[in-house]
């Protein structure tokens, strides 16, 4: 069966619990205000500096629209090189960045992205994990970019034994001094795709995808990188018309 029948996929409900803290926990984790979460950062500096590495050869005015830009932190490994556009729906998490300036546009869904826009790459740090509605993203950022243009993705191995042997070790042991509650709830919450159905869909939208892993290989990792070319533009197409009309 095509991974393609897993979704659009429904996020699991928090319990009352967790939804009281839940934003001020999301905006602590992804500032790096716990010692937990700080050190998650650092770790999590491969992602970021494998997403940016394709602008160490250069180049000027090369346009970028990144997805889910979260605190605005990937800007602090990119070049100024070009337009920056961004996706992210939770403005809370950038409205205070001294780095909004750099950014050209602003959109809250990548939908509200003009149709005729195009990128020399799309980006996403950490992200992909999240969404449920994944297929749809990833045919419309494949739309969107220039002829040679780049999907750029990097995320956490979700699904793999390593990857949950870390998390549990410090950001879940550190919540639940914290506030007394399973991290793995919030976890089931956050992260609705496994990694390996990422790499499934890549593959379907994507004719070129080279992958690098933070580890021994991809079931003893911790982080993933996909440099996805080459899409299939019919298959994109063919995709999003199947959509019902308001998700389209």
């Amino acid at each position: 069966m095509s991974v393609l029948a897993n979704f659009p996929k429904i996020r699991p409900l928090l319990p009352d619990a967790h939804q009281r803290i839940y934003a001020k926990h999301y905006k602590d984790n992804r500032s790096g205000h716990t010692p937990a979460s700080s050190l998650a950062q650092r770790m999590e500096r491969w992602l970021h500096t494998r997403v940016a590495a394709d602008l160490r050869a250069g180049g000027s005015n090369i346009a970028t629209l990144e997805l889910g830009a979260g605190t605005l932190n990937q800007l602090g490994h990119e070049a100024a090189v070009g337009p920056y556009d961004i996706v992210e729906p939770f403005a809370a998490l950038y409205a205070d960045s001294p780095l909004l300036p750099r950014i050209r546009h602003v959109y809250a869904d990548i939908a509200e992205v003009p149709s005729d826009a195009r990128y020399d790459r799309v980006t996403a740090v950490a992200t992909f994990e999240h969404i449920c509605n994944l297929p749809e993203v990833i045919a419309r950022s494949a739309l969107l970019l220039t002829p040679g243009g780049t999907l750029r993705v990097s995320i956490p191995s979700e699904g793999t034994p390593l990857w949950t042997l870390g998390w549990m070790m410090t950001t879940g042991l550190e919540f639940r001094l914290r506030h007394g509650l399973d991290y793995g709830v919030l976890m089931r919450h956050e992260h609705v795709n496994t990694a390996s159905e990422i790499e499934e869909l890549l593959g379907h939208f994507f004719s070129h995808v080279d992958r690098s892993v933070f580890g021994l290989n991809r079931a003893l990792s911790l982080y993933q990188f996909y440099a996805c070319g080459n899409p299939d533009v019919p298959r994109c197409r063919d995709y999003l018309a199947s959509l019902p009309a308001a998700a389209s």
